[in-house]
């Protein structure tokens, strides 16, 4: 319907001609010479617009300076082809603006380009360009305001049905876009280009309700795709799919804020290249409850690590201050108690193919006495870089309760693939490790695992004397369905645990299925049909 009225309001060669429900913004005076600050002139033709109950508020092709716009129920900017919105690099041209919606974020951001608070039916779209100029701004950051000077490009609070399609956003001075406390959100066919300034996020969904974000390509340079809940508000019924991501940090992230938690989340379908950090992170480390997760078919390639989930207990509250330059500490308002510890159940990881991923490992831990529960891993391909030598699968890992998560926090791995601790109730199945350089550490262990289940679990293993698999201190397991092919010198060592059952192996390529174990290390192990 839009395209049919902007050919009835487009002849070749003419001026736009307004219609009934749509105001050009150049009969508003704006100039789209791309030195002119027009921020006036759009504002007035977004506030006709509301005014008049609705419509689509048109940037025709040219280049438009403008600080601050902010929009209001029922307004639509579509930007056509060949029209940019060019933030300006005045700080001036972005008033303070502290919404009524509580959160975390009170401490990073109080300016934007383009700002909507509790709007109703708002939509941005278009084969325009967004333009931040954020490079500028990156040479303001001081070390006392880090974040307030920078302005965001696009951020809505607590609004409602919102959309944002087909436009381009690139160069953003600190997150591109944040949507906090909003419900109905659809996010479609967008471009993200953004690393020329710190913070930038590609997509931050935030304490929402009812999100789809399909079809987008982003290369940030923060975190590509991330759910947070900065407020108390959970973020939930969140849809992500058929989407490019590429960062220097995180590709598809959960937290790190999390006082709100996160439910009923799906990532499917999405490519994941040239990530400095994980390719997949979920982080619950701020209160909150993390359930009813599934990420399915993701390729990665060449990123620092595939898989980290991680439950924590920084347990810091929404409602304190600043993060004062140390992104651990922070300021608690009078009166504020810090959140309960948060839980981490209901995951399940299926279809990833992996490449080229670090020396560092994957790692799913959670604390003593507070488990990481119920995750199922199912068809999963990694080849790492390896090259660790075995001295490190003896290295204590310390659990750094209240650190900011990250896959580096722990250093490297005593496994070269999967390190899991303080979890309970997970399955792996049909699972292919390897690695390109070799690799003295075993492929996986497990420390502190109560009801752990291998099913079909191949991995590479260097000769030495380290295993491919390790327990210490499982409680029940079923390792069953498991057939290297390639030479495998030791299978399992177990130390310290009960109730493991070893059946219904093909170990035709295994020299010792067990590890000999001290006295004060001794396991109850049941072999049974194997080969």
């Amino acid at each position: 319907m839009l395209r049919l009225a902007l050919v009835l309001l487009i002849s070749s060669g003419s001026p736009i001609v307004a219609a009934p429900g749509f105001f050009p913004v150049r009969d508003f005076g704006a100039s789209g010479d791309g030195t002119t600050l027009d921020t006036a002139a759009l504002q007035a033709a977004i506030d006709a617009c509301a005014s008049a109950g609705g419509g689509t508020v048109l940037f025709d092709a040219g280049t438009y300076l403008s600080g601050t716009l902010v929009l209001t129920d029922h307004v639509t900017l579509h930007l056509m082809a060949g029209a940019t919105l060019l933030g300006s690099t005045n700080e001036a041209d972005y008033p303070v603006m502290v919404s009524e919606y509580r959160s975390y974020t009170d401490n990073y951001v109080v300016r934007s380009l383009i700002y909507a608070e509790k709007a109703a039916n708002v939509t941005l779209e278009g084969r325009g360009t967004l333009d931040g100029q954020g490079a500028v701004f990156r040479e303001r950051r001081s070390r006392e305001e880090p974040y307030k000077r920078r302005p965001y490009m696009i951020r809505m609070i607590e609004c409602s049905d919102v959309t944002v399609r087909d436009l381009t956003i690139v160069n953003s001075p600190m997150w591109v876009q944040h949507y906090i406390a909003c419900d109905d959100v659809v996010i479609d066919g967008i471009t993200v280009h953004s690393q020329v300034a710190g913070n930038n996020d590609g997509i931050d969904i935030d304490s929402c309700h009812r999100v789809r974000i399909s079809n987008c390509d982003i290369i940030s340079g923060d975190d590509a795709i991330v759910l947070k809940a900065t407020s108390d508000r959970v973020c939930s019924d969140i849809v992500v799919t058929n989407c490019n991501l590429s960062t220097h940090c995180n590709a598809f992230k959960l937290g790190t804020e999390s006082n709100g938690g996160f439910q009923n989340i799906s990532m499917s379908n999405c490519t994941v290249y040239d990530t400095r950090l994980a390719a997949i992170a979920l982080e619950m480390v701020d209160g909150g409850l993390l359930e009813r997760v599934q990420i399915n078919n993701v390729g990665i390639i060449n990123c620092g690590a595939a898989i980290f989930l991680r439950l924590g207990n920084r347990a810091r509250p929404y409602r304190s201050k600043g993060p004062g330059g140390s992104r651990g500490s922070f300021i608690m308002e009078p009166g504020t108690e810090r959140p309960g510890m948060g839980s981490f159940r209901q995951v399940v990881i299926s279809n990833i193919n992996a490449t080229g991923i670090g020396e560092t490992g994957c790692s799913i831990t959670g604390l003593p006495g507070h488990p990481v529960e119920d995750v199922t891993l199912e068809n999963i391909r990694i080849r790492f870089s390896g090259g660790a030598a075995a001295e490190l699968a003896r290295r204590e890992v310390p659990e750094k309760e209240d650190a900011y998560p990250e896959y580096k926090m722990f250093g490297q791995l005593p496994a070269y693939g999967f390190f899991t601790r303080h979890v309970r109730d997970i399955k792996f199945s049909n699972v292919e490790l390897e690695f390109d350089e070799a690799d003295g550490r075993p492929a996986m262990i497990f420390d502190d695992v109560q009801d752990l289940e291998l099913l079909d679990v191949d991995a590479q293993l260097s000769p030495g004397d380290e295993p491919l698999l390790w327990f210490r201190n499982v409680r029940g397991a079923l390792v069953h369905g498991c057939r290297p092919t390639r030479p495998v010198s030791a299978f399992l060592r177990a130390s310290g645990s009960t109730g493991v059952t070893v059946m219904g192996n093909d170990f035709t390529n295994v020299d010792r299925v067990l590890l000999p174990v001290s006295d004060m290390e001794r396991a109850e192990i049941l072999l049974d049909h194997n080969r």
